[in-house]
């Protein structure tokens, strides 16, 4: 299960063109497994999202690059956070994800969501449908693709999709499969998918919603017989960190001053919630904060990125020394 992930968001880097950006990316990815991440996972889009940068930054695709990160990789775990479900066909995306777990020695965790970034869908070409479809088209890809991990050969004929006793082979390393980690937060639908079909569970809500969302999670779990201990759940969080807490915030200003937003000026609600969406200080405030914020909630793990200074190798170890101490 994931404790302690660590998520790539950005390729972006200073003086880094497309020809050094992989090796880029790889020496990310090697020193987190290096530090003590259990997991490494990237992002599933095509545009880069708009607080991290302009949609025409660079992006590359995901199974592409953890098909590469499985060989600059020793232990951590590879997976999306989360995978689109509207960008492939739900049987494809077992076979990526089997094809992902035989290359890492069986390393691959299948993240899945149900997809919500417009531009890119408009983009590309993507269907785009309302939320309730999208959720209505998730729930039928998961009874293709959780079979499919677990060496079986599912027929289906749904709405959305198809599959005639899909054949999966070689199947997965993994004994018992690959796990399935479902990304989002909504209580009546989401939560729902993730007590019948997931074995992870990811949060990007504000910490003090996590207890009810756990509640939902266990109201589920419930009506399926299932034990709620069974699944695995972290939160997402980017985190600002340095040596000092006023370096760290020193970051953030010229984050967001490149973007040109002040961030003392804004009003107090905007302010408090881009402060809300950033884990900034030195060691101990991020230690303490997942402590208190997310552990304390009743949380299994977390996952963080690095969005401001990912790039820097000894910032990925020292988060990674940080967490692993708060994680216990």
């Amino acid at each position: 299960m994931t404790r302690l992930g660590y998520q790539i968001p950005n390729f972006t880097y200073p003086g880094t063109g497309p020809a050094e950006l992989f090796d880029a990316v790889a020496a990310q990815a090697a020193a987190a497994d290096r530090s003590g991440f259990d997991t490494v996972l990237l992002m599933d889009h095509f545009y880069q999202l708009p607080m991290l940068g302009p949609p025409e930054n660079h992006m590359l695709e995901c199974y592409t690059l953890l098909g590469a990160l499985a060989a600059r990789t020793e232990r951590a775990r590879l997976s999306t956070l989360v995978t689109g479900n509207t960008y492939r066909n739900p049987a494809l995306v077992a076979k990526i994800v089997t094809t992902l777990d035989v290359i890492s020695g069986g390393r691959a965790l299948c993240g899945i969501g149900a997809g919500w970034f417009e531009p890119e869908h408009q983009g590309y070409g993507f269907e785009f449908p309302p939320v309730g479809e999208r959720l209505s088209r998730l729930e039928e890809a998961l009874q293709i693709i959780r079979p499919m991990l677990r060496d079986a050969r599912p027929s289906f004929d749904g709405r959305f999709y198809r599959a005639k006793e899909a054949i999966n082979s070689p199947h997965p390393i993994q004994e018992n499969g690959v796990p399935i980690l479902i990304g989002g937060n909504g209580e009546q639908r989401t939560l729902r998918l993730v007590a019948r079909y997931g074995d992870e569970s990811n949060l990007t809500c504000p910490p003090a919603e996590i207890p009810r969302k756990l509640e939902a999670l266990e109201r589920h779990c419930a009506a399926f017989g299932r034990d709620r201990a069974e699944i695995c759940v972290t939160w997402l969080g980017s985190v600002v960190l340095a040596h000092k807490r006023a370096e760290a915030e020193r970051l953030r200003a010229d984050f967001f001053a490149r973007r040109g937003i002040d961030v003392a000026k804004l009003p107090d609600n905007m302010r408090r919630a881009i402060e809300s969406a950033l884990i900034v200080g030195e060691p101990d405030d991020v230690g303490e904060f997942v402590q208190r914020e997310i552990l304390g909630r009743g949380l299994d793990g977390v996952i963080v990125n690095l969005p401001l200074n990912g790039h820097r190798l000894e910032t990925v170890r020292l988060v990674g020394e940080t967490l692993r101490k708060a994680l216990g």
